[in-house]
């Protein structure tokens, strides 16, 4: 942790010190056409120093680190007649809104793409990933979680409603073997009180979403693929503020803004959330009964009573952008806290909890710097750091039993009753702290030698000191607190090489690991009446090393492939275990490793008399080592509380997935992927199916916009969204007597939603209604955990894009 204090306070003096040699500008601006409505999706190229931009679905358009000087440049698209124009670029930001006349004739034999969208450059890489754009889902009644969800290769594991704990599941490994990431700085370091079930996607400018092979920038110990959320990063002063109400009595709001002084470039960030459910939803099924008399069993539908969860948080940065000495130097602080009541364990026993809860907050300093050609052209740098505590809080000291009634059960002869170990989870009764002070701090150095060739350095430093107490235990007991600090340092270096035009690109890249775990619990000596430290300890070292390579046949259909070695070291909770989420500690549990493989192509954009449509597939392997995941369950332990992480054993993923895009004058769009594969492991000797993990997985939305309704310049968007999920069982059939297997599998699902949003002329407010799960089917998830059913939702929002 000392090693990380230092690092930051290092990289806060070289920050004071640095010196710019070069100014650079900004060009922004709103491409309209006539009669005044936007140009959506037209490039701007400056063909002197290879810069372009692409206007958004409002006509604006920003330009960055652009050298001082006069430039022609170029706008086009298919809708509009080519205009050019001349502007003068000097140390800020230049604005240049052109009123653009519509093409004649949009029926073209030949179209010249200038540039690419960051989207599409990213996804003809080489690595099997995808960009999520939250521009749509920030308008509507949908969480950050759900967006993800629609994503090709990705599930999302949730138990339960609002504020539930979730896994993320890529290409079938899931859990710790998917990093999530928040600018590049693992989420992990943030706390459960700030995570993408709270954060809006107003807050969020995309998601990238890496499938198996993990670039060298997000060097971390991610074993399946890595989901990084990029914050909004524009710098124009902006506004955006929302509140939704509806089922559950569900409440979410969010604002977020910023400022920034033309002439100084000094900039102001802030933004704050607040979320809360009662998540009293109706549920049913094998676990969900009343026992009454004479231990009679009777199944009933109920509602769940102690499942509210509330998360608040926000964060306020101050500093300067899009200045000499930096695109980008913010300091600031991220704060926030959430209560979540519990339920049941991890799985939805016969006897749920009540008035068991847990509690979480962190207050961390944070420090972001970035800056482009650095004392000399090409040396790029980025620093992301945080330093501070989170807490999380665990109540447990009810001794009464419940009934899925809301009621104290009752034993057979009618008495109600309490539990022999007086708390609602077994182990006895608890008010369990566990403090963190953590710090994490990434830096990234890049040199381009010239246009074909590049090399990257990063490093990532992330620590953890943990401290245990529990203040129903005796003033003796606490005084012997038991203390876990893991640390954690990941170094890769990357080659990056374009050729052949720019239609051959490859990656080589190769990481090095290193974790030390700490686990000290005092304890006196029973021969010398001593205090003695019990210390567990280890420090695991290990290399990894991959490639892509993309190859573009022509312009718009690309060949891409890509392979990692990749290690997955055990995180905290896995080593050092948690009450809050039932996990019990495993301070022996091994390393997981993975030879990941992707072969895949993208045809598209393709665009033809307004019809636009891309496809997308890959073909993927995971031949995996001392597998991390839950306990293979069998009937034996099905109805257990806790859960313990172990290896598995070693298994391989093998499958598939698919996407098509397809939209039609910006108005109609479909988009549909698809998931299979087949997921096995060894485990005593034995090949199975892993279990708890659906194999085939589909998803699919509509959108429709009507122009000009109700109110001119305004406009009605409609959305469909279909998910399916394939049967899978949550328990390991038990040898070759499959009878009774059926009872433990969870059944085919579809769930779909339907939504729609009205942006009024001033494109300012919108409103927006949803209806989740419409024909309210059952539902169900990890541990055959069942989720809400249908539920609508009522949203307001309103943005001010720059002022």
């Amino acid at each position: 942790m000392k090693r990380g204090i230092l690092h930051i306070i290092f990289s806060l003096c070289f920050f004071g010190s640095l010196q710019a040699y070069s100014q650079t500008g900004v060009l922004t601006g709103t491409l309209k056409f006539e009669d005044k409505k936007p140009v959506a999706f037209a490039s701007i190229y400056i063909e002197s120093i290879k810069k372009h931009s692409l206007s958004d679905e409002d006509g604006n358009y920003s330009m960055v680190g652009l050298p001082s000087g006069r430039y022609k440049a170029t706008i086009s698209s298919i809708e509009i007649q080519k205009h050019e124009f001349e502007i003068e670029i000097g140390d800020g930001i230049k604005s240049y809104n052109p009123i653009l006349k519509r093409s004649e004739d949009t029926n073209l034999d030949e179209v010249r793409v200038y540039g690419e969208s960051y989207k599409t450059e990213i996804e003809k890489s080489g690595f099997a990933v995808n960009i999520v754009d939250t521009k749509e889902a920030s308008l509507r009644n949908i969480q950050t979680n759900e967006l993800l969800n629609t994503t090709v290769g990705v599930k999302i594991r949730q138990n339960g409603g609002l504020g539930s704990e979730v896994n993320y599941s890529l290409n079938g490994l899931s859990g710790s073997a998917v990093r999530i990431f928040i600018d590049g700085i693992p989420i992990s370091a943030y706390g459960n009180s700030f995570n993408l079930n709270s954060i809006p996607p107003s807050m969020i400018k995309e998601i990238e979403v890496y499938k198996g092979v993990v670039p060298g920038h997000l060097s971390d110990d991610a074993l399946g693929g890595a989901i990084n959320i990029v914050l909004q990063n524009s710098i124009q002063s902006n506004f955006n503020a929302s509140v939704s109400y509806g089922s559950f009595n569900t409440l979410q709001a969010s604002v977020n803004g910023q400022y920034r002084f033309k002439d100084s470039g000094f900039t102001v960030k802030g933004s704050i959330f607040h979320n809360y459910s009662d998540n009293d939803y109706k549920v049913s099924g094998r676990s969900v009964i009343v026992t009454g008399l004479g231990g009679v069993q009777t199944p009933v539908t109920a509602r769940r009573f102690n499942d509210a969860y509330r998360s608040s948080g926000g964060m306020l940065q101050i500093g300067y952008t899009d200045v000499k000495w930096a695109d980008q130097f913010l300091i600031g602080f991220t704060s926030s806290s959430d209560f979540k009541e519990i339920q049941h364990g991890a799985f939805m026993t016969i006897m749920p909890y009540k008035d068991r809860f847990m509690e979480s907050d962190a207050f961390l300093g944070n420090l972001a710097y970035q800056k482009k050609n650095l004392f000399t052209k090409g040396l790029d740098l980025t620093v992301n750091g945080l330093y501070g505590n989170r807490n999380r809080f665990v109540s447990d000291t009810v001794a009464w039993a419940y009934s899925w009634n809301g009621e104290k059960a009752i034993d057979f002869r009618g008495n109600e009753y309490q539990y022999s170990w007086r708390s609602q989870q077994e182990g006895g009764p608890t008010l369990a702290r566990i403090n963190r002070d953590v710090a994490s701090i990434r830096t990234g150095v890049s040199y381009a030698i010239n246009d074909h060739h590049k090399v990257l350095i990063n490093h990532v430093y992330s620590g953890i000191d943990r401290v245990d107490s529990d203040e129903l235990r005796s003033v003796l007991e606490n005084t012997f607190r038991g203390t876990r600090d893991l640390q954690k340092n990941i170094t890769s270096f990357t080659y990056e090489v374009n050729a052949l035009e720019n239609k051959l690109k490859a990656n080589v890249f190769g990481k090095y690991y290193q974790q030390r775990t700490v686990n000290i619990d005092p304890e006196i000596n029973d021969e010398t009446n001593e205090i003695v430290d019990d210390i567990t300890s280890s420090n695991t070292k290990d290399e990894g090393y991959g490639f892509t390579v993309s190859y573009a046949l022509i312009p718009n259909i690309t060949l891409l492939t890509s392979a990692e070695k990749a290690i997955r070291l055990p995180n905290e909770s896995e080593v050092f275990g948690n009450d809050g989420d039932n996990v019990v500690a495993n301070p022996s549990i091994r390393p997981e490793l993975s030879n990941n493989f992707n072969l895949g192509f993208r045809l598209g954009k393709f665009s033809l008399s307004g019809h636009d449509f891309t496809v997308s597939s890959n073909l993927f392997t995971r031949n995996i080592k001392d597998r991390i995941g839950l306990p293979i369950e069998t009937s034996l332990n099905v109805n257990d509380e806790t859960i313990l992480y172990e290896n598995q054993g070693n298994g391989t993923s093998k499958g598939f997935d698919a996407q098509l895009d397809y939209t039609y004058n910006n108005n109609f769009g479909i988009n549909f992927n698809i998931s299979r594969f087949d997921l096995k492991i060894v485990n005593r000797g034995v090949e199975i199916d892993v279990p708890n993990t659906p194999f085939f997985t589909m998803n699919g939305n509509i959108r429709y916009s009507f122009k000009d309704l109700i109110q001119k310049e305004s406009r009605l968007n409609l959305f469909y969204t279909l998910y399916f999920t394939d049967e899978f069982s949550y328990l390991v059939p038990q040898g070759s007597n499959t009878v009774g297997d059926e009872f433990f599998k969870v059944p085919q699902q579809i769930a779909q939603d339907l939504g729609l949003s009205y942006v009024f002329p001033s494109n300012k407010l919108v409103a927006s209604f949803d209806i989740k799960n419409i024909v309210d089917k059952p539902v169900y998830d990890n541990l055959s955990v069942q989720k809400p059913g249908r539920a609508f939702y009522l949203k307001l929002n309103y943005r001010i894009n720059k002022f």
